[in-house]
């Protein structure tokens, strides 16, 4: 009687033991993770953090986008106490949450060589590293090819000069139908033309006359040589709509055209850089990577989704679209970047780094380009 207890006893520890061994589940660790972002750009990302859910089973990605009033709510979450683990983040916001001391210091976490000095740079505040890259950002020219053929216009050089450029614009305005160049009233947009002339936006260079130069021959391209578009004469179109309806034969803006250009275009087109000034061809550079809160509970698992995320593979995956130009130098240089489709000079975007400066960002940066639209307001309109 006794050996039946003994025996019946070890077969309830016995199956007791097999129940937490077979039916017992490991903990997972939330980790909250915020972006902007298209829905064709979404559709890019969600892929990714299931990949990375799927080799990091003790992690679970709690994914929330804001395709709105991005920085308004990041805001609003870090003043609650609620700040996400992870969050996307660019240059120009990135400096006031760095000087709020709201972010973690990334400087010693991350392999930074993989990617190119000028992102880094302009995801770094006062000497340390506060996001690891994922893209760059500059401006360079579409161009109409279709256009230049039929007035009979070389194509742009690498190495034409700014007075190229207008003459350039100038043989290809044909009004009201056709103007040769854009013309934008966002302070980034005119930007490159003040850091090729020697001026910028910063307080000892924006009232300069290098910059005073550059604002007066900004303004002349409408006002004087009436090679870019009156306000009324682009009505309401913005400038990457007149482009596809032919109406300009060359269009400054960014990479991020480039998906909306192959899939609606119905016209060959190129690009080229930005022509050089006295001081050469120089845009400004932005970037755009991942941050992690300081009051992150789980840096360990929010440090293994960034490297993730910043990964080889995972950088091809967000260049395949073309919408980005890598921030990693290996999979920039490589044939996902530079494959056969459109633009077909899409080294360009990389040959730009080199003379880029990353744009002179401050904590009252976003105070500083509002004066500074008002103040060319009056400027850009004369009649």
């Amino acid at each position: 009687m006794y050996k039946k207890i003994i025996i019946s006893i070890c077969l309830i520890l016995g199956v007791s033991l097999l129940c937490c061994l077979n039916f017992s589940k490991p903990t997972k660790t939330t980790v909250q993770f915020a972006s902007w972002g298209s829905e064709s750009e979404i559709s890019i990302l969600k892929p990714i953090l299931k990949d990375f859910e799927k080799e990091n089973p003790n992690i679970k990605v709690d994914f929330m986008h804001i395709p709105q009033n991005y920085f308004q709510k990041i805001h609003l979450l870090f003043a609650s106490n609620t700040a996400p683990d992870v969050i996307f983040m660019n240059n120009q916001y990135l400096p006031i949450y760095a000087n709020a001391d709201v972010l973690e210091d990334l400087t010693d976490d991350f392999d930074f060589s993989k990617f190119y000095p000028q992102t880094v740079k302009a995801l770094s505040w006062k000497g340390k590293i506060y996001a690891v890259p994922r893209d760059v950002s500059n401006l360079i020219i579409f161009y109409n090819k279709d256009i230049f053929d039929k007035y009979k216009v070389p194509y742009p050089s690498i190495n034409w000069t700014i007075q190229d450029f207008l003459t350039t614009a100038e043989k290809l305005t044909h009004r009201p139908s056709i103007f040769g160049i854009s013309f934008d009233e966002e302070p980034l947009m005119f930007l490159p033309y003040l850091t090729s002339f020697g001026g910028g936006f910063e307080s000892q260079k924006i009232n300069s006359l290098s910059s005073k130069q550059a604002l007066k021959f900004y303004a002349d391209l409408r006002n004087k040589y009436h090679v870019a578009p009156q306000k009324d004469e682009s009505a309401s179109a913005t400038m990457a709509q007149m482009f596809l309806q032919g109406k300009l034969a060359m269009h400054l803006s960014g990479r991020w055209l480039v998906p909306k250009y192959r899939q609606e275009a119905k016209f060959d087109w190129d690009i080229v850089n930005f022509p050089s000034g006295k001081y050469g061809s120089v845009v400004p550079l932005d970037a755009s990577g991942w941050t992690i809160s300081k009051s992150s509970k789980h840096k360990k698992e929010a440090i293994k989704l960034v490297e993730f995320l910043a990964s080889k593979t995972s950088s091809q995956e967000f260049t395949k679209s073309g919408l980005i130009v890598p921030a990693r130098i290996d999979v920039a240089n490589s044939e996902t970047f530079l494959d056969n489709q459109k633009p077909h000079n899409a080294r360009i975007f990389l040959d730009v780094i080199k003379t880029s400066e990353p744009t002179p960002v401050t904590v009252n940066y976003r105070e500083i380009l509002d004066n500074i639209k008002n103040d060319t307001e009056h400027l850009f309109n004369k009649e």
